[in-house]
């Protein structure tokens, strides 16, 4: 026990704990004698448990202060339980239908307790290795998408509302700069984390880094997401003898890019699925972001799933055009429910653009349009930067990794990469999904 009182659990004193937790044993039906517990935890940070009695389970993730993934030599602030927990009841309330239910939060323990999302629920990612199709999918993410950040964005919420919760999550910056230092960094320079298919993308590895270009597009991103956050704006009145004029005109964008309570980390093995539920968990990423990150995300890792098809053995070309078709619906029902939100509380408390200003109808339309196509744009970065660090950086997907000849492997990783690049750098080009699938 650290002298905070934190301390990391085992299945003998979780079985202790939730005897102690009211609100974890009521769940279990307070049939405590013969608890089945499995350690789950197969991602890169935390530990999660599924807990089963006769009457009813639990799942109970607990934070622990590093890098699952590294180990202690990577420290990791333990407080971001509070922020997935948080933002687990907010996204819950918006999406009930899609995000599980928080039970129980012990923020000294750093531990979540929630709903336990059972069998045949299984993680997207392996549904998408294995050739499973899923019918509901891109409804059900575009209804999670679009709820959770019109909601949460000022659209909808008060300048007052919206500022307060932007504050809030400013608290969860040592977990951004995990994201910044993964997803915008490491993986065009030299770093001890990264790794490849070598030697078959040596050279590709390589090309990133000097990439000038490249690099440029990824530094708009990275200060997209990054210098949204309040925090850095007091870091910025800090130090501001000590950055460039150009970094100074960024930040401007502090304003325009806190757009919505985002999951900061909506990629498929967030997502768990049967053929008629879909399921968004871990959301300890969160904070006020621009919308496209979480969007870019998902559809980036739908991207890379698409590309890993050829490394299978059996033919894949039928399930290759479902991921494609998801892709565009994806995009295609967000935006139809996105706008749809945004007409029916264009009158509402949103300050963003008030109706009194925007009430015309061919002005209101032109916004919308304007808003739309910024976010669609943002997507197509983000979702780039996302393929190109699961490929050359810390933490690879198993889409590319269960293809078990390099060879092969390294084959439709670099056509993924090179479609990403492609992305990152022409994005601005593309003003509809239907265009960049005809690139794919």
């Amino acid at each position: 026990m650290t002298t905070d009182g934190f301390r990391v659990l085992d299945e003998k004193s979780l079985i202790e704990y939730i005897k102690s937790t009211p609100s974890l044993a009521s769940n279990l039906g307070h049939e405590l004698i013969n608890l089945k517990i499995k350690e789950v935890g197969d991602g890169n940070l935390n530990f999660v448990y599924i807990v089963i009695s006769p009457s009813g389970s639990v799942v109970i993730k607990q934070a622990v202060p590093y890098v699952r993934l590294i180990g202690e030599t990577w420290p990791l602030a333990k407080e971001r339980s509070y922020f997935e927990a948080t933002a687990l009841k907010r996204q819950h309330e918006l999406c009930p239908k899609h995000v599980p239910e928080v039970y129980h939060f012990d923020r000294t323990l750093s531990l979540i307790g929630m709903r336990c999302i059972e069998p045949p629920h299984i993680i997207l990612k392996k549904g998408l290795v294995s050739g499973e199709k899923y019918p509901l999918l891109a409804e059900h993410m575009s209804e999670f998408m679009a709820n959770t950040l019109f909601y949460t964005s000022l659209l909808y919420l008060t300048t007052t509302q919206h500022k307060s919760a932007v504050a809030e999550f400013c608290g969860n910056v040592e977990i951004c700069r995990l994201t910044e230092q993964v997803v915008f960094s490491d993986p065009y320079k030299i770093s001890e984390h990264n790794r490849w298919t070598s030697p078959y993308l040596d050279g590709d590895a390589e090309a990133i880094r000097n990439d000038k270009e490249l690099k440029v597009e990824v530094a708009e991103l990275k200060s997209m997401y990054i210098l949204n956050q309040p925090c850095f704006i007091f870091f910025f009145f800090f130090n501001i003898f000590y950055i460039s004029h150009s970094i100074i005109l960024k930040l401007l964008k502090f304003c325009e890019r806190t757009q919505a309570l985002i999951h900061g980390d909506l990629h498929t093995s967030s997502v768990m699925v049967t053929q008629d539920s879909t399921q968004v968990i871990d959301p300890e990423f969160s904070f006020y972001g621009p919308m496209g990150f979480d969007i870019g995300a998902f559809i980036g890792n739908l991207f890379l799933a698409y590309f890993a098809q050829d490394g299978y053995a059996d033919d894949r070309k039928t399930y290759k055009e479902w991921i494609i078709n998801t892709i565009s619906e994806t995009w295609n029902l967000f935006h139809k429910k996105f706008t749809s939100l945004w007409d029916k509380h264009k009158d509402g408390p949103g300050e963003a653009y008030l109706h009194e200003i925007y009430k015309d109808t061919e002005l209101w339309e032109l916004v919308k349009q304007k808003y739309m196509i910024g976010v669609f744009h943002d997507l197509l970065g983000f979702a780039a930067a996302k393929m190109i660090r699961r490929i050359v950086g810390v933490a690879h997907v198993e889409d590319f990794e269960s293809i078990v000849n390099p060879a092969k492997r390294s084959d439709c990783e670099r056509r993924a990469l090179d479609f990403a690049k492609m992305l990152m750098k022409k994005r601005r080009n593309f003003n509809n999904i239907t265009d960049v699938i005809s690139v794919v």
